[in-house]
């Protein structure tokens, strides 16, 4: 299933012009209310208008949801890795072990990594636990990135936590 996009859902929201309403609803997964919109033609026009304000965040509960239910950056246990030995180069022991020390990165770039593996939210514990920072440090590389532009905080929809929305 592919993430929702606040774009089709105004245009679904459109759809009130020709007599159907509730299309932004159906779309972001609110069957129910989707279907009252349909049949009180969007609550006579108030629901409706209220929705062209709450189409971004029920597009972002339907992607946090879609990313829930598909695993988002959950390793799935049954899932195997075959290695066909032959494809992995031949290298001399000087190489392999240049190879196998980590270089030492830039810590926005660690933190936009950790990111991107978590579907693009981050908790201030999931940024420490990716950049091995201490935790001040931590709080002022969320914060450098934030007015960067890299990320904006929100809280999460269920327990209210501070988390860090990257755009990636």
């Amino acid at each position: 299933m592919e993430k929702a996009n606040s774009g089709t859902a105004y245009l679904f929201w459109c759809l009130c012009f020709l007599g159907v309403c509730g299309g932004q609803r159906f779309y972001t997964g609110n069957i129910g209310s989707g279907i009252l919109y349909l049949c009180t033609f969007g609550v006579l026009g108030i629901g409706q208008f209220i929705d062209l304000l709450l189409i971004p965040d029920m597009v972002g509960r339907r992607n946090v949801y879609i990313r829930g239910m598909h695993g988002g950056n959950t390793p799935n246990v049954n899932q195997t890795v075959t290695l066909n030995i032959g494809d992995i180069p031949q290298l001399n022991p000087p190489q392999a072990l240049a190879l196998s020390v980590p270089s030492a990165q830039n810590p926005m770039k660690m933190l936009l990594k950790a990111a991107k593996e978590n579907g693009g939210q981050l908790s201030i514990a999931q940024a420490a636990m990716y950049t091995d920072l201490e935790p001040e440090e931590v709080k002022k590389l969320l914060e450098d990135a934030q007015r960067s532009g890299y990320a904006e905080i929100t809280n999460d929809p269920k327990t209210g936590a501070i988390r860090y929305q990257f755009d990636l």
